[in-house]
C-alpha cells in the first residue's frame, strides 16, 4: 500500500480544474459546505464515488470523493474510524469530500465534521435530491465551460499578439501585449543575462531577482555554460521544481528550453528563443498562473525568436570568420560566400519614421528579420541592412528607407553610398521608400572612366582659353534653359549681349555647330562629366 507520510501530487488532467466556490454556487445541487477550511482557490479535477472504508489506493488526487457512507461501521462515532478515513483521503491528494444525506445516513456525522475541520479538508453536504451523477455532471460541465472560455482567451491573446508583432517596434509591442494578457510583467533578456526591454505591472524586487535567476540557468545551458549545482528550477513550466539542482547535460541530452519558480507568491517562468546557444530568454512574471497562460507565453516566445533570431543556419560562425577574414585583409569577393553566397546584394539604409531615440539591437534586428537578413548593423539614427539581391525588399511600417542598386560585393562601398542617398531623399519627400536608379539614365550605360574621358578630351580647348571657367558656366547654364538669352542671363546676373559673345566664343573654340540637337546632347553630357 502507499505512504502516506507525504500527500499525493495530483496527476493533472488537461482539463481546466472547477473552483469548488462554482459548483457550490450551483441552485439545482444545492451543496452546502459544512466543515473544512473555505478557500477560493480550491479548485477541483475531477468527481469520483466510492463506498471504500481506504479509498487512498483508487484516488489520483484532486478529486471530489463522494460518499454515502454505507463504508461507516456502527460504532464509527466513538473511534478514531473518521480520522484514519479522512487522513487517507487528504495523503491521497483529494480536494474535497461530498456526503450524501440519506438513504444510508440521515445527516452527516458529527466525527466527521470534526476529522475535515482537523484535516483541512473541505466537506460538502449533498442533500437528498441531488445525485452524485448530478454532482459529477456539473463538475464536467463547468469543466467544458471553463475549457471553452480557456480556448477563447488563448485564441484571442495569439491573434492580439500576431497583430502586436507587426507594429513598428513589434518586439516591445509584443512584449506589452504579453503583460497584459497573463496580467504580469514581460522581459527579454539578452545572451549575457542583460535585461534589454520589459513591459508590464512590477513584481516585488525579490520576485524580479528570482527571475533573472530563473532565467540564468536556461541561458547558460544553451550557450554550453550551465555550471553544476546551478539554479534550482523546474525543466518544464508545469511541474515544481526539484529536490535536488539540476546537472550539466550531457552531449547526448538536450538542453531545457523552460523553467519555472514561485518567489514571494508570484509565479515565474524563462522560454529561450532560440537553439543556436546565443539566442534571448523571455522571462514572465505572473500573480498567478492560469491553465492557458502557457500556452499564451509560448506564442510570444515563438514571434519574439522569429523577430529576434537568425534567419540562416550558422550565421553566427559566418559572420565571425568572414569578419576575422575582412580585418585581415581578404577582399569582400572572398568574404560573401561566408555571408550566404548571394552574386548581388543591395544596401539598405534605413531610420525610424517617428522622432525618438536612436533605434537599439531590438528595433535592428526586427528590421533585418522583416528584411530577410542577419546582415544589421545599428550605428546613431540610421540601420544598415545586407540584403542578397533576390530578396524582394519593400516598405517597412515605422521606417524610411533607402535602397541601393544590386551590386556585387567589391562594390558595396559604391551600394552603401547610393543607399545613403536615397534615403536622404526618401526623407526629403517623405516617402516610405526610395531606390537608387529607378530609372536607367543614358550615363548609366557608359562606363564612368570612358564618360570622363570623352568630356575631358571633348572640353579640352576650354583648358588653355582665357576665361575657362566662365565659358564653362555660361555654356552649361544655356543648354540648361534650352537656348534661352534671356534666362541665361537672368540666371548668370549679365548682359544678354554678354550671353551671346560667350555662346559665341564657345563655339569657336570646340569647332561645333551649337544649333544641332545632337552637338548639344553631346556637350551637355561632357559638362555634367567634366
Amino acid at each position: 500500500m502507499p505512504d502516506s507520510a507525504a500527500p499525493h501530487t495530483p496527476a493533472v488532467p488537461p482539463t481546466p480544474p472547477v473552483p469548488l466556490s462554482a459548483l457550490l454556487a450551483r441552485d439545482d445541487l444545492g451543496l452546502r459546505q459544512i466543515a473544512g477550511p473555505v478557500d477560493e482557490g480550491t479548485v477541483i479535477h475531477w468527481a469520483h464515488t466510492s463506498e471504500m472504508s481506504d479509498p487512498y489506493p483508487y484516488l489520483l488526487g484532486g478529486e471530489l470523493l463522494l460518499t454515502a457512507g454505507v463504508h461507516i461501521p456502527e460504532a464509527a462515532g466513538s473511534g478514531t474510524y473518521f480520522d484514519g478515513y479522512v487522513s487517507r483521503i487528504v495523503a491521497a491528494g483529494g480536494a474535497a469530500l461530498g456526503f450524501g444525506v440519506a438513504p444510508v445516513h440521515d445527516s452527516v456525522p458529527r466525527a466527521l465534521v470534526a476529522a475535515c475541520d482537523t484535516y483541512g479538508l473541505p466537506l460538502i453536504e449533498v442533500p437528498p435530491r441531488t445525485t452524485f451523477s448530478g454532482v459529477a455532471r456539473s463538475v464536467w460541465q463547468l469543466m467544458a465551460q471553463a475549457r471553452h472560455a480557456e480556448l477563447r482567451r488563448v485564441t484571442e491573446a495569439q491573434q492580439s499578439l500576431a497583430a502586436a508583432a507587426s507594429r513598428p517596434d513589434p518586439v516591445r509591442a509584443v512584449l506589452r501585449r504579453l503583460a497584459q494578457r497573463v496580467g504580469g510583467r514581460a522581459v527579454l533578456y539578452g545572451p549575457d543575462g542583460a535585461e534589454l526591454a520589459t513591459a508590464g505591472r512590477g513584481p516585488t524586487p525579490d520576485a524580479l531577482a528570482g527571475l533573472a535567476a530563473v532565467v540564468q540557468p536556461v541561458a547558460a545551458q544553451n550557450t554550453g555554460r550551465l555550471s553544476r549545482g546551478a539554479g534550482n528550477c523546474a525543466t518544464s513550466p508545469d511541474e515544481p521544481a526539484p529536490a535536488n539542482p539540476p546537472q550539466p547535460p550531457s552531449p547526448r541530452t538536450s538542453t531545457p528550453t523552460s523553467a519555472t519558480d514561485t518567489v514571494d507568491g508570484t509565479h515565474l517562468a524563462a522560454y529561450t528563443l532560440t537553439s543556436q546557444g546565443h539566442g534571448f530568454t523571455l522571462g514572465v512574471a505572473t500573480p498567478h498562473r492560469d491553465p492557458g497562460d502557457h500556452t499564451i507565453a509560448s506564442v510570444a516566445a515563438v514571434l519574439l525568436s522569429l523577430l529576434t533570431g537568425e534567419q540562416q543556419s550558422g550565421t553566427g560562425a559566418a559572420r565571425a570568420s568572414a569578419l576575422v577574414r575582412l580585418l585581415l585583409g581578404a577582399p569582400p569577393d572572398e568574404v560573401a560566400p561566408l555571408l550566404g553566397g548571394a552574386p548581388r546584394w543591395l544596401v539598405v539604409h534605413a531610420h525610424p519614421t517617428e522622432d525618438g531615440p536612436h533605434p537599439d539591437t531590438l528595433a535592428a534586428a526586427a528590421l533585418g528579420t522583416a528584411l530577410g537578413s542577419a546582415l544589421v548593423d545599428a550605428h546613431g539614427d540610421v540601420v544598415r541592412v545586407l540584403v542578397p539581391a533576390d530578396r524582394e525588399v519593400d516598405a517597412q511600417p515605422g521606417w524610411t528607407c533607402g535602397v541601393s542598386a544590386p551590386t556585387e560585393p567589391h562594390a558595396w562601398t559604391a551600394a552603401d553610398i547610393q543607399a545613403a542617398r536615397a534615403l536622404a531623399r526618401a526623407r526629403a519627400t517623405r516617402t516610405a521608400l526610395v531606390r537608387h536608379g529607378s530609372r536607367t539614365a543614358l550615363t548609366d550605360l557608359v562606363p564612368a572612366a570612358d564618360a570622363t574621358a570623352h568630356a575631358q578630351a571633348l572640353l579640352a580647348p576650354f583648358n588653355t582659353a582665357p576665361g575657362a571657367a566662365a565659358l564653362a558656366e555660361t555654356l552649361h547654364t544655356w543648354l540648361s534653359l534650352h537656348g534661352s538669352w534671356d534666362r541665361t542671363a537672368v540666371a548668370l546676373a549679365v548682359h544678354r549681349n554678354t550671353v551671346r559673345q560667350r555662346i559665341g566664343r564657345c563655339a569657336a573654340l570646340l569647332d561645333v555647330d551649337l544649333d544641332d540637337p545632337d552637338v548639344r546632347m553631346e556637350l551637355w553630357f561632357a559638362l555634367r562629366r567634366e
